[in-house]
């Protein structure tokens, strides 16, 4: 069984091809929202938690942003940040370079503001998308997969119609080694 998806340079494969736009502390989750509205093909992902989550909170929270970073549906990432202790922002895009993908860093007081932020990530984003679109889809075995699911509860069947089939599609992509939770 196979699918088409977008292969990364540590050997996982996207199913879809965005550029990730992450703020690294809550005050610059606005202007990582500003640049990713502008250039199609890009999605952000805030930290939106006021100034103060202590450790292992904050812990947490930079492992997420991290994992978000390195999801292999993100063709590269843009991490958004101020210059101070509490936002990480070197931390966080260090983390993701892990994963073989292009990161760029934009710290809002070193470029001199929201402003200039905004225009440079803009700049940025929409160079990582061009890259992005240069990425052919190719057939790639089911066992490159990665399902997540969550129970949305959204209707009184959900749990006897739509989690049982999930849970069909799950055990069929484990079945041919992909994975799932």
């Amino acid at each position: 069984m196979n699918f088409f998806g977008y292969p990364r340079k540590d050997g996982s494969v996207g199913a879809r091809n965005y550029v990730g736009v992450i703020s690294s502390a809550a005050c610059a989750s606005d202007t990582a929202t500003s640049i990713a509205s502008q250039i199609p093909g890009c999605i952000t992902f805030t930290d939106r938690q006021a100034y103060g989550p202590v450790h292992p909170d904050r812990d947490m929270v930079h492992r997420t942003l991290i994992n978000l970073g390195k999801n292999p549906n993100l063709a590269s990432v843009l991490v958004v940040g101020p210059e101070c202790a509490d936002s990480d922002v070197d931390l966080i895009a260090n983390g993701i370079s892990q994963s073989e993908k292009r990161v760029e860093v934009v710290k809002i007081h070193a470029l001199g503001g929201i402003m200039a932020t905004v225009a440079k990530g803009t700049q940025l984003a929409r160079e990582m998308v061009e890259e992005a679109s240069a990425i052919q889809r190719e057939e790639c075995g089911v066992s490159h997969l990665r399902l997540g699911v969550e129970c949305g509860g959204s209707t009184p069947l959900s749990g006897s119609v739509t989690n049982a089939a999930m849970g069909a599609a799950l055990d069929i992509i484990i079945g041919e080694g992909g994975s799932g939770g």
